[in-house]
């Protein structure tokens, strides 16, 4: 493989890459072999990098080609002279904790996922005791990789299987009953609740058994706990409207108080509450900083592009915290707001509408067992005043209509054109009446929409890494995204490499 080949695996901070057939038209290109050299080129990396450990542990979630990259990269390691702590089906949070457990001693760990991906996807997420890799991390080790660079050893390393997954499960149960600190049942906390747990067929399942089953929780009507690479029930995703229906359906069904769902690997989730109504997205942001911002008020929450314009006002307005819109893409958020506190203004929390959620309490490690975790502190506190979760955003305002279109660009220099789509717009923009360029922004253009029959905004921006323009668009009342979607339309026809059929 040629270095262009070896970038075509990078997805942001993470690898990713077709690991087996089942798709049409989509070739693989993570094989054994390759998976076998990065996880030398890995070792490489930690020798200039690290602290001399020589150790590395790796987990996989519940996919197909899981073993099999995991025994060539762990095989790659070893003949780098690395030993390795092989934790067998693991979560993503887990396998940064691995690299603070003091008595692990090791200096990386990595889980091979492609989260929510299809099932002929795999990839793989790198951590050290800084945190996850960025995306200069990720070109450097791709960079090693191209060049074949592999360390010279005499001795190769040694392969020690591990439970992980149980000792992490155990610092959940523990946050949790520290965090109600009920003295009545401190224990079991969770003590006449049923909630119920949809791990999508991922590595979620063991939420059930090892965490909310100790703090006293029924779980009767969990669904889909067992791990399956073919994803059979519905794709493991927070975002995925089939899969949140499953869960809210389930959650009514089965008379539960609460339901959670997880992605693959347990990075990002979403709940369901009594009603079955679905907590997500900026539902799910605001009660996190409901809770955040009663523990720490006045701090800065930051969040992705595409939130709405209900959530600024609930954040900034209702719960005198700060609203900090920044850009798309986890490590963004993260990024942001690891930068705020080291200006001296205090951020507790960086959470994407996608389920992303990162906690200063928590090393800003996207862990959505850990955001549960929280939530289920306040619930069982809540629990025992006769009040709901959901209670914490009744006067959370919701948009009338709300649409996401994905506006493709045809052409190889997608990056190039897409600036241009953007700065000429925003040049158009300014002669139209009742459209305002919402300020601060970060990324694309934002613009609030009062013009008649309108009544909302609109947010256009490049993708973080495919040939497409997102535009989302929501609106306070019924045809407002369709009026919205129409000015804006009649503005874009010019720009002729630009597809516009999600509009029509």
């Amino acid at each position: 493989m040629n270095i262009e080949d070896w970038k075509k695996l990078q997805n942001g901070s993470d690898i990713r890459g077709v690991a087996m057939e089942g798709i049409k038209g989509e070739n693989i290109n993570l094989t054994q072999e390759v998976a076998g050299q990065l996880g030398a080129s890995f070792a490489t990396w930690l020798d200039k990098n690290g602290k001399g450990l020589k150790k590395v542990a790796v987990g996989t979630d519940s996919r197909i080609t899981g073993p099999a990259l995991k025994e060539a990269f762990i095989k790659g390691l070893n003949d780098s002279g690395y030993d390795v702590l092989d934790c067998g089906l693991a979560s993503t949070p887990a396998m940064f904790m691995t690299t603070i457990a003091p008595e692990l001693k090791v200096e990386g760990g990595v889980m091979l996922t492609a989260s929510h991906l299809p099932f002929n996807r795999n990839g793989m997420k790198f951590f050290t005791e800084d945190g996850g890799f960025d995306k200069g991390n990720v070109s450097d080790l791709l960079q090693i990789a191209a060049e074949g660079i592999v360390p010279d050893t005499l001795s190769p390393g040694t392969v020690t299987e591990i439970d992980f997954i149980s000792e992490y499960a155990a610092f959940l149960v523990e946050t949790i009953r520290k965090g109600v600190d009920d003295p009545k049942q401190y224990e079991t906390p969770l003590q006449g609740l049923k909630i119920i747990v949809d791990a999508g067929n991922g590595a979620g399942g063991f939420f059930a058994d090892k965490v909310l089953v100790p703090l006293g929780a029924n779980v009767q009507g969990s669904q889909f706990l067992d791990p399956d690479g073919h994803f059979p029930n519905h794709v493991p995703n927070p975002e995925d409207g089939e899969a949140m229906a499953s869960i809210c359906d389930a959650v009514v069904r089965e008379k539960a108080d609460l339901g959670i769902i997880f992605d693959t690997d347990v990075d990002r989730a979403a709940i369901v509450d009594a009603q079955g109504n679905a907590i997500n997205r900026n539902d799910l942001i605001a009660l996190i900083s409901s809770v955040i911002l009663d523990e720490h008020p006045g701090s800065v929450i930051v969040t992705d592009s595409i939130t709405s314009a209900g959530l600024k006002w609930f954040i900034s307005d209702h719960l005198q915290g700060i609203h900090h819109r920044f850009k798309r893409g986890y490590k963004n958020v993260i990024n942001e707001s690891l930068r705020l506190n080291e200006k001296g203004e205090e951020s507790w929390l960086a959470i994407e509408t996608s389920g992303h959620a990162a906690l200063k309490e928590n090393h800003f490690l996207d862990d959505g067992a850990y955001l549960v975790a929280k939530l289920l502190i306040q619930m069982a506190k809540m629990n025992q005043q006769g009040k709901t979760l959901s209670s914490l955003i009744e006067v959370l305002p919701r948009p009338v209509e709300e649409g996401e279109f994905r506006l493709t660009i045809q052409t190889e220099e997608f990056g190039n054109y897409g600036t241009k789509v953007l700065d000429e717009l925003s040049h158009m923009i300014e002669s139209e009446s009742g459209w305002t360029p919402e300020t601060p922004n970060y990324e694309g253009i934002r613009i609030r929409c009062t013009g008649e029959d309108e009544d909302g905004w609109f947010l256009l921006r490049m993708s973080l890494h495919d040939p497409v323009m997102p535009l989302n668009v929501e609106s306070n009342i019924r045809g407002g995204v369709a009026a919205i979607s129409e000015r804006l339309l009649q503005l874009l026809k010019p720009f002729e490499q630009l597809g516009l059929d999600a509009l029509k």
